[in-house]
Order: structure tokens, then sequence, then C-alpha cells
């Protein structure tokens, strides 16, 4: 239990957090030039990896949703996709109504004029090659086109190719990912703008917590007066699986507890086996609400100027380009920095404490996604059964 604490990536972040801020506030300019130093070079050659994961990530998980049970799959993705527009949609109404109340509009400018700078000793340039929505529209074209095509050449290519791309996430960016952050975090603390990121942070996070719970409950609710069953009986049923995924962050590790939970709800084993492993793929409705949120705060945070049709395409884009989101450690945060970069303007900074925040909750997201996949479910086995 100790180990998978201290091997957990949100373990490491925590600790990088606390690192970070240690060292911009007691040791001396050289040692976080240093730091800053590194943060610019990874900067870039996460620009320049951020086309090769989505070209990697989105491609095969495409391809792949043309296997299935036709009713069947197209039922449950059209489901699995309302979902999450759902949680994007009243997550960006909830968030802009209440963040503007409690975070303060162009403090992290203010400060920036403020601050002491800080300069790296030397930057590499790593120009991608391929920008990030070209990446987006050729991933998409390639997936598509290769879905009805079976076990064909090119796409035995693209599965190799994501294999390589997963090596590079879990080889190399995640485990860089504790100390790209304490970079982040000692800048910030060596210019004296601590106070206001972690104030922030605390805030983000209660609010994103009463969210996740108000969006199982809403889900739950719409399953059981579909499916006319109760539906705090059916939530309830599922907080095994719902606690196994707060400890594994895991929506794939936790799928054979899903599975047992669901059938609870009166869902048929051939249904669940079905909709369960497809939902831990492409239901991610959790995972929208805390990156909608925190992508709404940080810009509030930056005095960026945001509204309703920005955010539409956003989300509507974060729901498809999330697809092989689970399969990855922090997936849905890697899957998504490429749309909060074309379509949102951040920059690596923003980008850097996008991920913190999103790891600093992943656990909830997580939860939040495998036991929407039980009402998913549920509402599936009841279209079936009648039609």
């Amino acid at each position: 239990m100790i180990k998978r604490i201290l091997d957990s990536l949100l373990f490491k972040v925590v600790i990088a957090i606390v690192l970070g801020l240690l060292i911009g506030l007691f040791l001396p300019e050289w040692i976080n030039r240093g730091f800053e130093t590194f943060k610019q070079l990874f900067s870039e050659f996460l620009g320049f990896a951020i086309p090769l994961i989505i070209l990697g990530l989105i491609m095969p998980a495409i391809a792949d949703l043309g296997k299935g049970a036709g009713k069947l799959l197209l039922t449950t993705a059209a489901l699995a996709y309302g979902s999450t527009l759902f949680s994007g949609f009243s997550t960006f109404f909830v968030a802009s109504n209440i963040f503007p109340t409690i975070i303060e509009p162009q403090n992290l400018n203010t400060l920036k004029e403020n601050a002491v700078e800080l300069i790296p000793y030397f930057s590499i340039g790593i120009p991608p090659v391929l920008d990030v929505m070209t990446a987006l529209v050729l991933a998409f074209l390639i997936g598509l086109g290769l879905a009805p095509l079976g076990n064909s050449s090119l796409k035995r290519i693209t599965i190799d190719f994501q294999k390589i791309i997963m090596m590079l996430i879990e080889k190399v960016i995640v485990p860089l990912l504790p100390l790209f952050i304490l970079s982040i975090f000692s800048a910030i603390a060596y210019k004296g703008q601590v106070a206001s990121v972690l104030g922030v942070f605390v805030k983000i996070i209660g609010v994103i917590f009463v969210l996740h719970i108000l969006l199982m409950l809403v889900q739950y609710v719409i399953a059981g007066l579909f499916t006319k069953k109760n539906p705090i009986k059916a939530l309830l049923n599922m907080m095994p699986a719902y606690f196994t995924a707060l400890g594994t962050q895991s929506s794939a590790a936790t799928i054979p507890v899903t599975l047992k939970q669901t059938e609870k709800n009166g869902v048929s084993a051939k249904i669940a086996n079905f909709v369960i492993p497809l939902g831990a793929t492409i239901h991610l409705a959790g995972s929208t609400m805390k990156i909608v949120a925190c992508a709404i705060a940080l810009m509030l945070m930056q005095g960026l100027d945001f509204n309703f049709g920005m955010f539409a395409g956003f989300i509507m884009m974060l729901g498809i380009a999330m697809v092989a989101a689970p399969g990855v450690p922090g997936g849905a945060i890697m899957a998504a920095i490429g749309i909060l970069q074309t379509m949102l303007g951040f920059d690596a900074e923003a980008q850097a404490l996008m991920i913190a925040l999103y790891i600093a909750m992943d656990s909830f997201g997580t939860a939040a996604n495998i036991t929407g996949d039980g009402a998913i479910a549920m509402v599936v086995d009841k279209i079936l059964k009648k039609s």
C-alpha cells in the first residue's frame, strides 16, 4: 500500500509542488535559473511531441471504433458522447458563474508585471513537425478511413506508432512531468506568485469535488427514470467500483469490479461485457468536467476573455480527442493539451498548471468516469430490450 502511494504520479506531483515552492522561496537565483532552463527545454519538447501524441493515440482509437455490434456500438457511443457533452456544458455554466466570484481576474497578469525576471541559461527551439489542428484533422481522417478496413497494413502501422507514442509518454514525458511541475512552481515562488496560485488551486478542487458528486447523481437519476429503477440504490451498488477507481486511478484496472456491480443493477451480462470495457475507453464525463473547470479558472486568473461559443467548440472537440486517454497515465490531460493550446490559447505555463491541477484530482475524475459507465449500461440494456 505504501509503495503504491510512493509510486503514484499524484504523490510525485505533490512532492514536486512542495519542493518547487521551497526552492523558489529559499534558494539562490542561479539554482532557480537552472530549473527555468529545464522548464524552457521541456516546454519546447512537449510542443514538439503534442502533435505526435495526437496522431499516435487518436488514429488507432477511432479506427478501433469500427469494430462492434452495429446498433449496440452506436447506442453506447452516442450515450457516452452525450454524457461527456452534458458534463462539459453543465460544468461551463456552473464554473463561469461561480469562479468569477472566487477568482480575481487579471491576478496573475498583475503579479507578472511586478515579478522578478528569471532568465534561463540557454534555450533550444524544437519546431513541431505538424501544428496541432493539422494533427487532429489528420488523425480523424485516417482513423475514420481505417475503421471499416479491418486488419489492414496501414492500421498495423498506426498500432506500432501508437506503441512508440505510449513508450514516449510512459518512459519520458510522465517521468519528467514532476520535474517540469517543480520548475513551474519554483518560478512561481521565486517571482512572488505563491499565495495567488495555491489559493485558487484549493478553491477549484473544492468546487470540482462537489460537481463530480452531483454529476453522478444526475446520471443515475436519468438512468433510474428511464429504466424505472431506484437511482440511489443503483448508485450505491456502484460504490465498490467507485472506490476501486479512487485507489487504482485506472478505468481499465477497475473493469472487473465495474462489470460485477453493473450486473447487480440488473444489466444483462452480454450488455455489461460490451458496454463497460467500451465505456472505459470512450466515456470521460468526469475528466471532461475537470478540464473544463480548470481551463475556466486559469483563464480567469490570467485575465483572458472567454465565451460560450469558444468553449462549445472546445468541449465538443474534447469529447472526441480524449477517446484514447484512459490507456495512458494522466492520459486525458495529455490528449487535451493540444486543443487547450490551439482553441483556448494556453501557453506552456498555463499547460503545466493544468497538468498539476488535473493530476491532483485524477482519482475523482476516473471514479466518476467508471461510475457513469454503469448508468450508461443500464440505459443501453433497456433500449435494446425494447427493440
